[in-house]
């Protein structure tokens, strides 16, 4: 993206009813909107039905009771039995009231990434069906979708913003939150990956959902491997070399360390271990930002690479074994589950002494 990028969309606030009508017709153009906005005003009518029946039933006999005492018709005592509806009823009325409110800001921020989009000549969607992509967090789990979306118009392909994904079930069930980035490149490349060091869990383990061979990991020169693990596929230490030149690491340090880096294929992935704050500029502008250091230098560094196993350019492959990394295990959670099993049965076998 060679362009300038405006980010005072990002900064304006917008009037109620220009909230409103963005809200509404993005749920028109949802999958089941119209059902949405059809249940939404049916919700509004439950609550205030229940609204009304919560003040007949227990605000009316309240208001008399606190009259009745404050003309002594009433012993103090009594006051006592109106404390406790007293307190309750702010409480629900702020909670009830936060959430409105927490709702109509999102509504806001969305509001403002759409007129960015505008701004840039991007396409903003606040929800959108899950994408094909062959990157490791992709393909995964069920109701899988992405939220606050961006995508190019034209030029080069560019895509970013949230995705989840739901795995499990029951009380074992869990949402899994992702901030991504997808460059296009031009040329197909061999499966790499960068792990970030500073987003990793516990023993240094991994926070990607994937775990790969360990025999496939590539020390780099400098202090890169401080900030990354480099995976590789066999026989492509070389290829990697190609790519990952001392100008590009350092692009890597500089402007994506918190990040997991993926190449895989013609794209190149950007991961965050968490989703991207709405409507946040300094956000989009670090992303922009990788996508004109980072991207761009992988773009001009990748440009005639060939892999020399199909030794055709106009191929534009990579030979079957550097298409993907080797999947590993987690070591980290295998000891987890070992030590879970031990205690279990430590306590199982105290229980029969």
């Amino acid at each position: 993206m060679d362009r300038t990028i405006d980010y005072m969309p990002l900064f304006a606030e917008p009037r109620p009813d220009e909230v409103a009508a963005f809200r509404r017709d993005t749920l028109a153009t949802q999958p089941g909107g119209s059902g949405m906005q059809a249940i939404r005003v049916v919700g509004w009518v439950i609550g205030g039905l229940m609204a009304l029946t919560f003040g007949l039933v227990f605000l009316v006999p309240l208001v008399g009771l606190l009259a009745g005492v404050l003309s002594g018709e009433f012993d103090v005592v009594e006051l006592l039995g109106i404390i406790p509806p007293l307190v309750i009823i702010p409480i629900i009325a702020v909670v009830i009231g936060r959430g409105v409110l927490s709702r109509r800001h999102d509504w806001a921020k969305r509001w403002r990434m759409a007129r960015f989009a505008d701004a840039n000549g991007l396409l903003f969607s606040a929800l959108s069906p899950p994408p094909s992509y062959p990157g490791a967090i992709f393909a995964l789990g069920s109701s899988r979708k992405v939220t606050d979306h961006f995508r190019t118009a034209d030029d080069r392909y560019l895509d970013f913003g949230n995705y989840q994904y739901t795995t499990g079930s029951g009380k074992n069930r869990t949402t899994h939150h992702w901030g991504f980035l997808a460059l296009q490149l031009d040329r197909t490349l061999p499966h790499m990956l960068l792990d970030s060091r500073a987003n990793n869990g516990i023993f240094g383990s991994t926070n990607l959902p994937a775990a790969f061979a360990r025999d496939q990991v590539l020390s780099l020169e400098g202090d890169f491997n401080e900030h990354f693990t480099l995976y590789c596929p066999k026989e492509y230490e070389r290829d990697a070399l190609y790519v990952f030149t001392p100008d590009l690491m350092a692009l890597l340090i500089d402007e994506a360390a918190p990040f997991d880096v993926e190449i895989v294929d013609r794209w190149m992935f950007v991961y965050s271990a968490r989703a991207f704050p709405l409507a946040e500029p300094s956000v989009y502008q670090r992303l922009l930002t990788i996508v004109t250091t980072v991207g761009a230098k992988t773009l001009t560094q990748t440009d005639r690479y060939v892999d020399e196993r199909v030794g055709e350019f106009a191929a534009n492959m990579v030979a079957p074994e550097g298409r993907r990394l080797r999947r590993g295990v987690s070591w980290v959670g295998i000891a987890i589950v070992v030590g879970f099993l031990a205690l279990w049965f430590s306590g199982v076998f105290s229980s029969f002494r």
